[in-house]
């Protein structure tokens, strides 16, 4: 998302979910929606069948949202940026791109045609598999709509070209004047509940609340007076740089608070070498998960019913929780058990409630300033919202992005990290199901989820299945560069010929142990979704 920083302000949703079932056009892209938002996929439904909205997907996997589309571009794994250029390329070509639009409110115009030029629709099939005309088609599509909104999930993000992806989508979505209007911007859906709430908080390296940059003199001295603390300046390190760290030596301790890194990182056997080489592990989780299994201590800690507070989903919306059970044994909130942790420290956090740290938020966090409990009782509030006054904003950039003018980024085509050969020749790319969520530390615990999804599966296609010798419900054996796993193969038309596809909820057949922890060079992001592979009989 650290990409999008320049234009956009933070990797949020430009526009509100109940917008999505109101546009004209909806361009869906590594987002398997129906299975990782299944209640906003609703919202993708109802516009396509009730309000004859078009939907564009593009995804290498013949997800389920594929049977509503207008049309679906498969591109290969990695080649986003490829199809996203090359949709720009017709745009321009053909002369259906937004110049009003483009002339009053962005710059960087110039540089971006200069280099999406070469991305012919010729030269577009040939590295992405999508057929000229087919690319032609969506182009037409997305630029003549009246208002046209982009969906983007963690299948565009979890590429050593995440940042690059999500510059690309931007770019399109300026080049037709879809930023800024209803029904339209570029709307990244989060993948978690509160991971917004968490970002804006400053749950990132390089940010304090509300993406103000530790870097900022000013931003660092106005925290620095607020909590009485020296702050640096230098930006800390992201989770798998972290683990690097500890795999020196030159990170002793580290504090793991709802994560589960020997289930979610890539590259396991690299991550528990690591996790084994601290001094301390401290895991916070309301489950024994498998990193809590080898931590040093596990402090327990209250589930979300079991505590007052406030989440932000992915439309910026603020919204209360409220404390429905006690919480078991001596488990207690999250942050009760930092207060108490930082006062033995040497650093009071005297805070009485939920409430009064939400307080805390409205003073230093200008996009929350107007979002207190009192106007959040029935209904939330989606930032920013600067003062109590302020009903909230529904959409961003109506008037003007945060940086003035919206900024083109001309990006060229990188490809993955880890191609394919005669000894890895599939790629695997990894994902979720509809009935488990993230490291499985919840719903395999719950009997329904389990009966409707009890183990993990390869999906392989008929074509590669058959060369392989494959039967579908036979055991496998997936190899890459740095890790083997079995597992049972199911044989479906959903993966394309040469790629695999696996969830990453199933311990018992941990896909990253296989995957790539190479990073995305501006957001640290690991490559999830394109590793090769080896698949052979067990």
């Amino acid at each position: 998302m650290a990409g999008l920083a320049a234009a956009f302000g933070s990797g949020a949703m430009t526009n509100s979910i109940e917008e999505i079932e109101f546009t004209n056009v909806i361009l869906a892209i590594g987002t398997n929606t129906t299975e990782n938002h299944p209640v906003l996929s609703s919202r993708v439904k109802r516009a396509v069948c009730q309000r004859n909205a078009k939907l564009i997907v593009i995804d290498p996997r013949e997800i389920d949202l594929v049977k509503y589309a207008t049309i679906w571009l498969r591109q290969k794994p990695g080649t986003d940026v490829v199809v996203l250029n090359g949709l720009m390329n017709v745009i321009i070509t053909e002369d259906i791109f937004a110049k009003e639009y483009v002339k009053n409110r962005t710059e960087g115009f110039e540089a971006l045609q200069k280099v999406v030029s070469a991305y012919t629709p010729e030269y577009v099939e040939k590295i992405s598999g999508v057929p000229a005309e087919d690319l032609k088609t969506a182009a037409r599509i997305y630029a003549t709509a009246n208002k046209a909104s982009i969906l983007y999930a963690m299948g565009l993000t979890q590429h050593i070209s995440g940042t690059d992806n999500v510059k690309s989508c931007a770019n399109l979505a300026m080049l037709c004047g879809m930023v800024g209007i209803e029904g339209g911007g570029v709307n990244p859906l989060r993948g978690q509940n509160n991971v917004q709430g968490a970002c804006d908080m400053g749950a990132l390296p390089n940010v304090f609340p509300a993406y103000q940059s530790v870097a900022n003199d000013e931003a660092r001295a106005k925290f620095e007076k607020f909590w009485n603390v020296p702050l640096q300046g230098k930006p800390g390190k992201t989770i798998l740089e972290m683990m690097e760290a500890a795999h020196k030596g030159e990170m002793k301790a580290i504090y793991v608070m709802g994560e589960n890194p020997m289930v979610s990182d890539p590259d396991l056997t690299h991550v528990e070498a690591s996790l084994k080489n601290l001094d301390l592990l401290v895991v916070q989780d309301i489950f024994m998960t498998e990193t809590a299994a080898v931590a040093d201590v596990v402090l327990p800690s209250a589930c979300f019913a079991e505590k007052d507070g406030t989440f932000t989903n992915t439309e910026r919306r603020v919204q209360r929780i409220r404390k429905a059970v006690p919480a078991p044994g001596q488990a207690k909130t999250d942050w009760q058990i930092i207060a108490e942790l930082s006062a033995r420290m040497g650093y009071p956090m005297n805070y009485s409630s939920a409430e009064e740290i939400m307080s805390e938020i409205n003073t230093v966090t200008p996009s929350y300033a107007g979002i207190t409990y009192s106007r959040i009782e029935k209904e939330g509030i989606q930032w920013p919202c600067p003062n109590t006054d302020h009903p909230g904003t529904r959409f961003l950039h109506s008037e003007h992005f945060s940086r003035g003018l919206g900024l083109f980024h001309a990006v060229e085509y990188v490809p993955a990290a880890e191609q394919t050969d005669d000894e890895y020749p599939i790629i695997l790319s990894t994902g979720r199901v509809l009935y488990h969520y993230h490291t499985g530390t919840m719903t395999r615990l719950s009997k329904g989820s389990v009966e409707r999804c009890p183990e993990s599966l390869v999906e392989i296609n008929p074509v590669d299945a058959e060369k392989l010798g494959i039967d579908d419900g036979q055991m496998v054996k997936v190899t890459s560069r740095r890790g083997t796993l079995e597992a049972k193969a199911k044989i479906t038309t959903r993966s394309g010929v040469g790629t695999v596809f696996m969830n990453f909820h199933f311990h018992e057949a941990a896909v990253n142990l296989l995957t790539n922890p190479a990073l995305d060079p501006i957001g640290k992001i690991p490559e999830y979704k394109v590793c090769a592979v080896r698949v052979e009989r067990a």
